[in-house]
């Protein structure tokens, strides 16, 4: 029996299975399982993989982030987000978009020294860049290695801005560095918050903190005069969509003045992941959540249209779009923030944040 067909549920962790590599010609097997003494899957421990990178800084192509350009200090995520459209990137460092992803970890400790170099390159205009876009710039492993935060006084040593978006409460490490970046108008955070029903976190999110903790980071950047917002993603039909008006009032009663949304789309391996996931945890409502999101997208769980594929389309997802506006309408204050350009330096002052 190939790895990927075990449906083995592991502690701790959001996949309960490990799908195919598309790109690679092998997979673990057991073909008798009497003569092994434990699952392969039943190995929970988290790997680190060091990777020495050529470029940090990635320009993005996609009309529908809205951002120019992004970076990873990380690659896979321990925090397990059954959801997660970042899985199938892992199957270019040859891995599994399933268990792999959350217990695989690839980790660029040469970032730093690759962005002040991008910064010092005299072909580099000033622009936001985000953290990270790809897998969670403060998952627990940033706690030890501060690859993030050594990014962070990169960018406040040669005042680039720089955008973030998060869902652990360790960005709060670093507020020293993200008040000095805020007093000039260098730094906008997101916080996710999927869920505030903990139940329902604890199995879709294993390994991230409470919806009520993400609050409370907002209320955080908020006192320390961090420009914030909320990111209520993504909606999944008939799971936590309903929430999404009391998860803007509660962020905005913590001070967020920004919103944001995405309808959660299966591309990939990430199709099999999550209806494996969801038939396990929910066996009564699953096919109609499966409906519905294929509603949400032309009648099918994969979107990769541009314009399309972060809201979906169709009679659900114009009622999510109607609730999100007047959401925000009724509860945010925005703030007008833009992000300074012209304060970018290549002769920058000697910052102690390292």
């Amino acid at each position: 029996m190939s790895e990927e067909n075990q449906h083995i549920p592991v502690h701790g962790r959001g996949a309960g299975l490990n799908t195919a590599n598309p790109f690679s010609r092998y997979a673990y097997t057991a073909e008798h399982l009497e003569g092994i003494d434990e699952p392969l899957l039943s190995n929970t421990a988290t790997r680190f993989f060091n990777e020495h990178a050529r470029h940090i800084v990635n320009k993005v192509e996609s009309p529908d982030t809205h951002m120019g350009y992004s970076m990873n200090p990380y690659q896979g995520c321990e925090h397990g987000c059954i959801y997660c459209y970042a899985r199938n990137s892992h199957h270019y460092w040859g891995f599994s978009a399933g268990l792999d992803f959350e217990r695989n970890i690839v980790v660029k400790h040469n970032a730093p020294a690759l962005l002040e170099k991008q910064f010092l390159d005299r072909k580099w205009e000033p622009a936001p860049i985000l953290l990270s876009g790809n897998t969670d710039c403060y998952q627990p492993v940033e706690r030890k290695l501060e690859i993030t935060r050594k990014l962070l006084a990169v960018c406040l040593k040669y005042r680039n801005p720089v955008s973030i978006i998060t869902k652990n409460s360790l960005i709060l490490r670093d507020i020293d560095i993200l008040s000095d970046l805020a007093k000039q108008n260098l730094v906008h955070v997101m916080i996710t918050v999927t869920t505030l029903k903990e139940e329902l976190r604890l199995k879709m999110e294993p390994r991230t903190v409470t919806g009520r903790n993400r609050l409370r980071v907002i209320g955080a950047l908020t006192k320390a005069s961090v420009p914030v917002g909320v990111m209520t993603a993504p909606l999944i039909p008939g799971l936590n969509s309903e929430e999404m008006p009391g998860i803007i009032r509660n962020a905005a009663d913590h001070g967020a003045s920004t919103a944001g949304y995405t309808i959660v789309r299966l591309n990939g391996s990430v199709g099999d992941i999550f209806r494996e996931w969801l038939y396990k945890n929910f066996p009564d409502a699953a096919e109609k959540v499966m409906n519905q999101v294929a509603e949400c997208h032309g009648g099918k769980i994969n979107d990769s249209r541009f314009g399309t594929r972060m809201k979906g389309e169709g009679l659900f997802a114009e009622a999510l779009r109607q609730v999100f506006k007047i959401a925000v309408k009724k509860y945010m204050k925005p703030s007008g923030f833009e992000f300074n350009l012209s304060a970018f330096t290549r002769e920058p002052q000697q910052y102690s944040l390292f």
